[in-house]
């Protein structure tokens, strides 16, 4: 009986808390803003190509929606195709329910009906919106968002949004799939690919050994070949309407789905304003970097003769977009060089990054968090350290405050205490991924940028090269009112390494991706502080749903509110936050925003540890988590004049199911099913059934053999295959593919069978025999399914032929 009580007074408090968050309705009466967007699919040409897509009321990007702070927003979304939608309003303080996370916060919008959404707007600036189902918002469901404040506060005349966006001719499901395969024809279609040859005529290839040797490919800047990149839906646009002497607020919102921005202007210095919504004090900023999901808003003055030119490059060079406003002759925007991925990569080499921290680890439960910041990313040499032992707590514990550091002046003490070697520290443990880090007050630090603290650590920057780092930081952003937190309020510090494997496009948060990792559980009355150490070589734009938070850069207590933070490659960013201005309800997501990191495990829920909303109880957590773990599918037939071959691989991120077979002309014949469950990023273990003939050049007697074995990738990017079979012949195999020029690759591979006699009866005098079977080759890529193949395998012989990839 007491158990019944307790259920129904939980079920109670669930009901009551829950209506209390999200079911109150326009109480206040605050004045009604009434929306509606209508999703459907239509057939739309972006790059030259007609294509299936997803519009917002018919088109992409969809209708700007314009509020005033005070306002009352009602939205109708419904959806017209027969697919499940949802949308997210990105960067708003709102009531958990209506944040549009299908199946976390807020119910799917199946096809056919209709979900209404409804919240105060609590805030003002530049946001945006789009789907956050599967891959919907590459395919064109997004759109932007104006609130204005209650009191205008900044001199301008006129707005203007600018959406800047990626668009793929591909469906987006197959642009994954294919990313998963590993497949490299994207940087070969953009030309961002470096093969061999490249390599060594720019003096690299010791370089490039050393990132074999971390089994990394190359540096990497973006995944994805994009035809087209787009302002407002088109490749370029033009403003005539803005007169001589205008100020105009540019509203600039990066809503691509996987590339970040360099914008230049033309004409005089641009000022910027405003960062993902709040203000910051005006710089003029005429070179800024854009992540996917920030927004920066801009006021520009139109010339009395000319138009300004706004210019957004691919981070990686690949193609650009334009805007120009005003009349006359172009007053052109800085032309910025594309980056050069083989001087990175010996700039990285140089400076001793250790690359290959693991996407998927052992023990996914097992928190290694700190033993992998200490193993992995840059090295610097701590152990010469002299520490200033002022106090018998700081021999035992070395526990630093950093509140009292000025982080900017060259005092000895500093560079003495900036070089502490923290992975040594007696740090508080729990048995959750949230584990207190150090007793530091960072919200009082006046931070230094990432050139400075490499100074202070000894480290000489110009043999370091740390100019590839320079600009990737926030230091210019200022909040104009004081930021920090009441320094007597408790910290929670969390530090999250971000981690990747390019080779099975598996991407993660400390080795463990979304679907193997426990909720972060947070509290409404302690700071949260979250350090984020990127292990990786790409940029993630990381992104706290329904939460700003400040990111801790030189301008100490003015430090910056942001709801999206770029994390460069092999650095570090603090970001800490307090509370949600009274939202502390429910789970909220928190995410990489390239989409295709997401969806391969690079995300969190953070969770208030609240009781769920009852009106979600028929819609399972597991459908939104689960995401980032389906199957993909991909085949590759060879058709040449020796041999025919068929690869089938599914795969999801613990699981693969191969199917190969091989058929000579000379009717040599071998088949292989295996299922295989990966232990580690590198390693795992296989079992499944071998068929071949056992007379050479024979079809009339086919052996079927049991097979297990390990396959492990190893150091260089060989793949390595150990297996004994139910005759108890030992075998062993290695295979490797290397680019050595622009879309030409050569491939290899050696097996050698060893039959001991010990289940095999051999010839009367012998107690061993050995197979040998190899082949190599040459393939040129004539697109991303075809290609052309010659090479020699000494079952089958020689041969050329035609590769499909399916």
């Amino acid at each position: 009986m007491k158990k019944k009580l307790y259920y129904i007074i939980v079920i109670l408090l669930s009901c009551q808390i829950g209506f209390a968050q999200f079911g109150d309705g326009n109480k206040e009466n605050l004045p009604v803003r009434e929306y509606t967007l209508t999703i459907k699919k239509e057939m739309v040409n972006k790059a030259g190509k007609e294509v299936p897509a997803m519009t917002v009321n018919g088109s992409i990007p969809g209708p700007t929606l314009e509020f005033t702070e005070g306002d009352y927003a009602v939205i109708y979304v419904k959806n017209e195709m027969d697919v499940e939608t949802s949308v997210h309003w990105h960067g708003f303080l709102l009531p958990n329910y209506f944040d549009g996370v299908p199946y976390l916060s807020t119910p799917p919008i199946r096809p056919g009906k209709t979900l209404k959404y409804e919240f105060p707007i609590r805030q003002s600036g530049t946001y945006w919106y789009h789907s956050h189902t599967m891959l919907q918002e590459q395919s064109g469901v997004f759109g932007s968002i104006i609130i204005n404040p209650k009191v205008k506060t900044l001199d301008y005349d006129k707005d203007l949004v600018i959406m800047l966006s990626d668009w793929t001719n591909e469906k987006p499901i197959n642009v994954l799939r294919n990313l998963k395969r590993g497949n490299e024809w994207y940087q070969m279609k953009k030309g961002t690919a470096t093969p061999l040859n490249q390599v060594i005529a720019q003096g690299a290839f010791g370089a490039q050994l050393n990132f074999f040797k971390q089994r990394m490919e190359g540096a990497d800047i973006a995944d994805i070949y994009y035809p087209a990149f787009l302002t407002n839906g088109k490749q370029s646009a033009e403003y005539p309407e803005f007169k001589p002497g205008d100020k105009v607020r540019l509203r600039i919102i990066n809503g691509s789905a996987s590339s970040q921005f360099w914008m230049t202007f033309g004409g005089e210095t641009s000022m910027l304003v405003s960062a993902d919504g709040m203000d910051v004090v005006p710089i003029a900023h005429n070179k800024t970097f854009i992540a996917i999901a920030e927004t920066y808003d801009f006021i520009v003055t139109i010339p009395q003769n000319g138009k300004i030119e706004l210019r957004a490059m691919a981070q990686d060079g690949s193609g650009i977009t334009t805007a120009y406003f005003g009349n006359g002759t172009v007053l052109p925007a800085e032309v910025l060089p594309k980056p050069n991925k083989i001087a990175m990569m010996k700039k990285m080499v140089k400076m001793d990054m250790k690359m290959g921290a693991p996407a998927l680890k052992f023990n996914p439960k097992k928190d290694e968090r700190y033993e992998m910041k200490e193993k992995y990313g840059m090295k610097m040499d701590h152990s010469k350290m002299d520490m200033e032992k002022d106090s018998s707590e700081n021999k035992e514990t070395m526990k630093m405050d950093h509140s009292k550091m000025d982080m900017n002046k060259n005092s000895s003490e500093n560079k003495e205490m900036v070089k502490m070697d923290h992975s040594k520290m007696d740090m508080k443990k729990d048995s959750s991924e949230n584990k207190e880090m150090m007793k530091m007050d960072h919200s009082k630090m006046d931070a230094s940028s990432s050139k400075d603290e490499m100074k202070k650590d000894g480290m000489k920057m110009d043999d370091m090269n740390m100019d590839m780092f320079a600009e990737y930081n926030y230091d210019y952003l200022k909040s104009p009112e004081n930021t920090s937190y009441d320094s007597k309020l408790p910290v929670k510090e969390i530090l999250l390494n971000l981690t990747g494997n390019m080779q099975r496009y598996i991407w993660s948060l400390n080795g463990v991706p979304l679907n193997e990792a426990d909720k972060i559980a947070i509290k409404k009355d302690e700071v949260t502080r979250i350090t984020f150490n990127n292990l990786t070589m790409m940029h993630h734009p990381m992104h706290l749903h329904g939460h700003f938070f400040r990111v801790i850069n030189k301008n100490g207590e003015y430090s910056p509110l942001k709801h999206t933070v770029n994390v460069p490659p092999m650095q570090q960013v603090t970001i800490e936050f307090h509370g949600n201005d009274g939202d502390e309800y429910g789970d909220w997501f928190f995410h990489c925003h390239i989409l295709y990191h997401m969806m391969s495990g690079m995300a969190r829920v953070v969770s208030y540890e609240t009781p769920r909303d009852p009106r979600m109880a028929d819609y399972p957590e597991k459908n939104i988590i689960e995401e980032a773990d389906r199957f993909y599918a991909w085949s590759m037939l060879d058709v040449a004049l020796n041999m025919t071959a068929f690869n089938f691989v599914a795969s999801d991120i613990r699981n693969q199911f191969n199917v190969n077979a091989e058929f000579g002309w000379n009717k040599n014949m071998e088949a292989e099913v295996t299922y295989e469950r990966y232990l580690y990023d590198y390693f795992r273990v296989f079992g499944g059934v071998n068929f071949e003939n056992e007379i050479d050049k024979s079809l009339d007697e086919i052996t079927t053999t049991a097979i297990v074995g390990i396959r492990y990738l190893t150091p260089y990017l060989f793949n390595l295959d150990v297996r004994i079979d139910s005759k108890l012949r030992p075998q062993i195999s290695l295979n490797r593919s290397i680019m050595i020029f622009p879309k030409t690759a050569l491939f290899g591979s050696y097996e050698y069978q060893f039959d001991f006699d010990w289940a095999n009866n051999l010839p009367v005098g012998e107690n061993f025999s050995g197979e040998t079977t190899w082949n190599a080759g040459i393939e040129y890529f004539l697109s991303r399914n075809f290609s052309l193949t010659a090479g020699y395998a000494n079952r089958y012989g020689a041969g050329a032929g035609l590769s499909a990839r399916f």
